[in-house]
């Protein structure tokens, strides 16, 4: 299978293409600058709505990851980057592909995130559950509904559903692992929260699935069955680290974060399950908080 990858250089990306490559596949990634290696890149510009379609059409797949980082100030221009860089690449992809039709690529898994659930405190969330409410529930529910023109032209489209990605030195253990080894970890507002995560291989394990099961279809959460809350998170990354975790950050500071992205980002309660996965006999590699940790820092 030949599979176009878009954000190729980020955490996932980058991660998936070498899984994909030793399991005998071919990659390829979509990229704004000019064309080094026209053999494994295509150009797209998603600000300009541009796109090289027949580069498009050589391959049988497209993962779609790009879109602009949530981190950093939640400010309004921030925050309007963010649903832009998801939206309109999305659109951009999944027209390109309904036009190509047969001739085209006929798998598009396009990334999402359980953040599409909102804050639902205790509340188990499978693919089943509405969306919730607030900023990024509306960035998810909309990402998700621009890759509507591929799906209506038959192509099957799966939205795998992204809990927090725990990989070793990059993304969001990166700015933690320094804290937590100075014995500064510390639980955010009352610790009750939910947190699914998930480590990057089974991340990408899902997505090769997704790539080459025809019946993993629409919605995917990938987040691992077992979620845990702030507290016990805190707790067990220390114990990992062989650090203590003493302090807590209380809630009305954390709220005080500007655009809400306290709220939403650190207070935010989702207690996903991925039934989809485990429906279609997907087994974890590191099902719990501490195996997927400890094979973040054996491994590396």
């Amino acid at each position: 299978m030949k599979v176009l990858i878009s954000g190729s250089h980020g955490l996932i990306g980058t991660h998936l293409a070498k899984r994909l490559r030793h399991a005998g596949h071919e990659t390829g990634a979509l990229v704004r600058r000019e064309v080094r290696y026209p053999d494994r890149e295509v150009a797209w510009d998603p600000a300009s709505g541009t796109i090289d379609s027949e580069g498009v059409a050589q391959y049988d797949a497209v993962v779609h990851l790009a879109g602009k980082s949530i981190a950093g100030l939640w400010t309004r221009s921030h925050m309007d980057e963010v649903l832009r860089s998801r939206v309109d690449g999305t659109h951009l992809i999944a027209s390109t592909l309904a036009l190509l039709g047969d001739d085209g690529p006929r798998v598009l898994v396009s990334a999402s995130g359980v953040g599409y659930y909102g804050d639902r405190g205790d509340e188990s969330l499978d693919e089943s559950s509405s969306t919730g409410n607030g900023f990024l529930a509306m960035v998810c529910q909309k990402w998700e509904a621009a890759a509507q023109p591929a799906r209506d032209a038959g192509i099957r489209v799966v939205h795998p559903r992204l809990g927090i990605v725990l990989s070793h030195g990059e993304g969001f253990l990166a700015p933690l692992t320094p804290l937590f080894a100075l014995g500064l970890g510390a639980t955010l507002g009352s610790g009750r929260q939910w947190m699914s995560y998930v480590h990057i291989d089974d991340v990408t394990r899902a997505m090769q699935a997704m790539l080459e099961q025809d019946d993993l279809d629409g919605v995917v959460n990938v987040a691992t069955p077992e979620p845990v809350t702030n507290r016990t998170f805190t707790k067990t990354f220390a114990s990992v680290l062989g650090r203590p975790a003493f302090l807590r950050i209380p809630e009305f500071l954390l709220a005080r974060l500007p655009g809400g992205m306290g709220q939403e980002m650190i207070l935010v309660s989702q207690k996903a399950q991925p039934k989809g996965l485990l429906d279609h006999g997907f087994e974890f590699e590191y099902p719990t908080l501490s195996s997927a940790l400890v094979a973040c820092f054996k491994h590396g």
